[in-house]
């Protein structure tokens, strides 16, 4: 190998330390400085930051009394993805597995009554098959009824509402939706099905009524608010999600019988209420964009034949 001359030598050394340099100058300066700011910052987000954001929208929350707990896991938990459903069904837990969500934001109980209440339950095989299914894959489930309901406009109405494409029909009380034009109780009927998907519904009423003014009602309200709301609008077609039999429907085959013009149309409460987990999904891609939200229907449990 030839010698190098000191010539050499030196200019080597020169260029050497004049790109250090050069690189300690770009480093400090204040445009590399601001770039670095514009870098993505990989945000960790936990379950109980998602719920105090939606809780911290509702008028008064958060409530004292509530059903809307924590059914599974902890606030803690950082969130990798998240489910919106009607009701956290062992389906559903099984495809937010797959699609490696370990947060599942489910609108109805888990476990079979309002209250979650599980200490009748222990010994059961469904339980503990459910239970244990979410322990292993350390997925956090948050029952979210009362707050969804609660915050203005209320979720599962507004998400029931755009489903329907009924929103410019909406009264200001939130409860009747004057259709323009009119239509009949049968065309009323084919478009609640078409829209929401449904296979079938029940009625009370003559299909070529014609129904202007329609009291929606989604959910399980109760016979006695559904039927003093009857009282108070005067609709020609209470729409809900469920009813008491001995209630809300013999109120309407009395009020035909005394000469009123009254349909009632019932959808099922899964049907009539899932369009609110639909709202719910929409709510966390706007506020959580950073984290996948699914909305998985859980669909009826039930079936026609």
């Amino acid at each position: 190998m030839p010698r190098e001359n000191n010539t050499s030598i030196n200019r080597r050394t020169f260029l050497t330390q004049m790109t250090a340099a050069g690189s300690a100058i770009v480093l400090a300066s204040p445009l590399t400085a601001m770039a670095a700011g514009f870098l993505p910052v990989q945000e960790k987000i936990t379950v109980g930051q998602i719920m105090d954001a939606f809780i911290k929208e509702v008028p008064g929350g958060p409530f004292p009394n509530t059903v809307d707990t924590l059914k599974s896991g902890d606030r803690d938990v950082v969130v990798t993805g998240i489910i919106t459903t009607m009701f956290p069904t062992v389906e559903v837990i099984k495809k937010a597995i797959a699609l490696k969500a370990n947060f599942i934001i489910a609108h109805e109980p888990a476990f079979y009554n309002h209250a979650d209440e599980t200490d009748w339950l222990q010994k059961d095989d469904v339980y503990r098959y459910k239970a244990d299914l979410l322990q292993q894959h350390n997925i956090v489930v948050w029952r979210n009824h009362d707050y969804v309901h609660s915050i203005r406009p209320d979720g599962v109405r507004k998400g029931l509402s755009e489903q329907l494409g009924w929103e410019k029909f909406e009264e200001s009380n939130h409860l009747i939706y004057n259709l323009a034009p009119a239509i009949t109780l049968k065309a009323l009927i084919a478009e609640l099905k078409k829209k929401l998907n449904i296979e079938t519904v029940r009625y009370i009423g003559d299909p070529a009524q014609s129904c202007k003014r329609v009291l929606l009602m989604p959910g399980a309200a109760g016979g006695r608010r559904q039927i003093q709301n009857m009282i108070d609008t005067q609709p020609d077609v209470l729409v809900c999600g469920e009813i008491a039999e001995w209630e809300t429907a013999e109120y309407v085959r009395d009020a035909r019988a005394a000469g009123k013009q009254l349909s009632l149309v019932v959808l099922g409460h899964i049907v009539s209420e899932e369009p609110g987990s639909e709202f719910m999904a929409k709510w966390l891609a706007a506020k959580f964009p950073a984290i996948k939200a699914t909305h998985i229907p859980s669909g009826s449990s039930l079936r026609f034949l």
